[in-house]
């Protein structure tokens, strides 16, 4: 699960491993925010020099390489740390910020675990945040809704035996083509989003039909039985009428 955390404002990519349930951390980010340097990249370099000087010759125990977003919207391969190893690069890093970050890292990992132990803290910890963000509670509603309605989608793909990431992404895609007529490219592009997630930057009625083309499609395939991705392709383009004539309207 890619994401992004802030800090003070400032952006931290993260993924969360379901399998070894803790998060890693884009590097890059926290050497940026944590020394305010203009060229993270070769701070980076020299840490990562300094680490060796300090006897931690095996960093790819620290670093593992993970993809994530990047500003152009796009995943490239980015050096990661887990808690542990960010505490220990910390170390080597001269930072007014370095203990409120390590707080703040605590705090991250803390949320994560109760809201695995509690998803209702997953969804008031969300509505408090675009509350935050000046949302109204109609919206937020909807996209509380949209979301419950996405999660039922994707547990029916997976019973379908549709596992990968990346054809959830495509079958989504789909059924945002035919109801909206463009591509998630396109439609990112002309609302003047980038890395950001294009659901949280709709409005209400977008919320509704978006939920609506979701729910339609997975009672069509639910009818006709898909247990492909072909099969789920079809029925993401069978309700094309039902949904696209809806908006319009």
């Amino acid at each position: 699960m890619n994401d992004i955390k802030l800090f003070e404002n400032r952006q931290v990519r993260s993924l969360w491993n379901e399998k070894e349930k803790k998060w890693y951390f884009a590097i890059i980010d926290i050497i940026e925010i944590l020394t305010e340097s203009k060229n993270p990249r070769r701070y980076w370099s020299d840490i990562k020099r300094k680490l060796n000087s300090e006897g931690v010759i095996q960093l790819y125990e620290i670093i593992v390489q993970l993809k994530v977003i990047s500003s152009d919207g796009k995943k490239y391969t980015t050096d990661c740390a887990d808690v542990k190893g960010l505490l220990r690069i910390i170390q080597s890093i001269p930072s007014l910020k370095a203990e409120p970050f390590k707080q703040w890292l605590a705090k991250v990992g803390y949320e994560r675990m109760q809201e695995i132990s509690d998803p209702e803290q997953n969804i008031d910890r969300a509505r408090e945040n675009w509350q935050n963000h000046g949302r109204s509670e109609k919206w937020i509603q909807q996209r509380i809704t949209e979301q419950e309605t996405r999660n039922k989608h994707t547990d029916y793909w997976k019973g379908a035996g549709i596992k990968e990431k990346d054809k959830f992404a495509l079958l989504t895609k789909i059924i945002h083509q035919e109801l909206k007529s463009l591509t998630v490219k396109k439609h990112k592009i002309l609302k003047g989003l980038k890395t950001q997630n294009s659901h949280a930057h709709m409005n209400e009625a977008e919320l509704i039909f978006t939920a609506l083309a979701k729910h339609s499609t997975r009672q069509f395939a639910e009818t006709d039985k898909a247990n492909s991705l072909m099969e789920n392709a079809k029925a993401s383009k069978k309700k094309r009428c039902l949904t696209k004539n809806a908006r319009k309207k």
